[in-house]
């Protein structure tokens, strides 16, 4: 087995690297500073556009998407190392290399299901950083980890579709440069089969009859650069039947297509996360003395800080074996190693940084660390993608399926 990376992956992992050092950490201080000064905290500070198009500059741009057409043509193995590196800082690197959900989602499904008006409409103006955009699908009246849940309904009236539903938590919904949502909701709700009776939609943001009621918190957080995340009221919106993402009834088996790759991307970053978490960990345990003796020479400090090492690189190993089966067999022959890094990953970090926190004592709570935000992050990832359960669940059939 050979664990090394090829020529391409090492050449953007330096340059990434160096672009972390030089510009993205310096500006994480700076960026809340600039957007105190702002008229709205929801608009980019000067440094994310000055990053932005440095990042674009260096060839740091699109690197998430494997269509060389529209991306950067890099497998999901080679993305892996670069999602991590961008995951040590998650707030500011995804945004400025454009590698930033909920927008990678949508590049996707607009890449692969949209046509060649929708494609020149939206996903050019996605892929140059110029918009922003938003994905609705969970809704707050239903338990939406089972996506046949879903209520709001797309109703075909004439050449044009009528949408109605409330949805909630919907990322990036919030940021002024967001032009377009896609909807989920259903086009057959007495269908026979429920995975066909869901379908997409491309709404744009200024569509009479949407209405954006109010920002959502995450932990108190308001996740300024995923443009936050909104509830949002379709009330007889209405919108051409052309917008239609794919065709009526495919609407499940989208979603599917996009939650595969994002939840690996997820996991990526997670690690990067981890990654800072132990870096901040060892320079704390250096740095700081308790009861006579520096905190590194506390043996419960070592314990802490070997297991998130061991767990580190154990997580790093299942989610780029999941890459290679991602690129080698797809991604449905790589679905229990899907759902395995979507379970373990995200509760392994929740554990790392929890340890990180206890450690900086009043400081791993407050603002003069990423580690609050960090956690935050990560435990919002056991429910986004679906819940650990669900996918436990899935997992667990599997593989009783096996001795039946």
């Amino acid at each position: 087995m050979d664990f090394a990376f090829d020529a391409r992956t090492e050449e953007l992992r330096a340059k990434l690297l160096a672009f972390m050092d030089e510009y993205v950490y310096p500006a994480e201080q700076l960026v809340e500073e600039q957007r105190a000064r702002l008229d709205s905290p929801w608009e980019n500070p000067p440094v994310v556009e000055e990053l932005k198009a440095e990042a674009r500059r260096q060839g740091l741009w699109n690197l998430f998407l494997p269509d060389s057409e529209h991306g950067a043509g890099l497998t999901n193995l080679q993305y892996a190392p670069l999602a991590e590196i961008t995951g040590r800082s998650p707030q500011l690197a995804p945004t400025v290399t454009n590698c930033a959900a909920p927008d990678t989602g949508n590049m996707e499904v607009l890449a692969q299901f949209g046509d060649e008006r929708q494609k020149k409409q939206w996903l050019e103006p996605l892929l140059a950083g110029e918009i922003r955009s938003a994905f609705a699908m969970t809704e707050p009246e239903v338990a939406s980890s089972d996506a046949t849940n879903i209520t709001t309904r797309i109703e075909k009236d004439g050449d044009e579709y009528v949408i109605t539903g409330r949805k909630w938590y919907i990322s990036g919904a919030m940021h002024p440069d967001c032009k377009i949502f896609i909807v989920m909701g259903k086009t057959d709700p007495d269908g026979p089969d429920i995975r066909r009776q869901q379908s997409m939609v491309l709404v744009p943001r200024d569509t009479p009859g949407v209405t954006i009621t109010r920002a959502m918190q995450v932990f108190g957080y308001e996740d300024h650069f995923h443009g936050g995340h909104a509830e949002v009221v379709f009330d007889q919106a209405r919108v051409p039947v052309t917008n239609l993402i794919g065709e009526e009834g495919g609407g499940f088996a989208i979603a599917q297509a996009r939650l595969g790759p994002g939840r690996i991307h997820h996991c990526m970053r997670l690690i990067g996360m981890a990654e800072r978490a132990v870096e901040l960990m060892c320079r704390r345990a250096l740095s700081r003395e308790a009861f006579g003796k520096a905190l590194a020479q506390q043996g419960v400090i070592h314990n802490w800080i070997a297991d998130a090492r061991v767990e580190i690189e154990q997580l790093r190993l299942l989610v780029l074996k999941t890459a290679w089966l991602m690129d080698t067999v797809g991604n449905k022959g790589a679905h229990t190693e899907i759902q395995a890094i979507k379970i373990a990953t995200p509760r392994t970090v929740t554990g790392i940084l929890d340890r990180a926190i206890q450690l900086h004592g009043a400081g791993g709570v407050g603002q003069d660390f990423p580690l609050a935000e960090l956690y935050a992050a990560a435990r919002t990832l056991r429910l986004a993608d679906g819940p650990d359960e669900v996918h436990q669940r899935s997992l667990a059939r599997r593989e009783l399926k096996k001795y039946r």
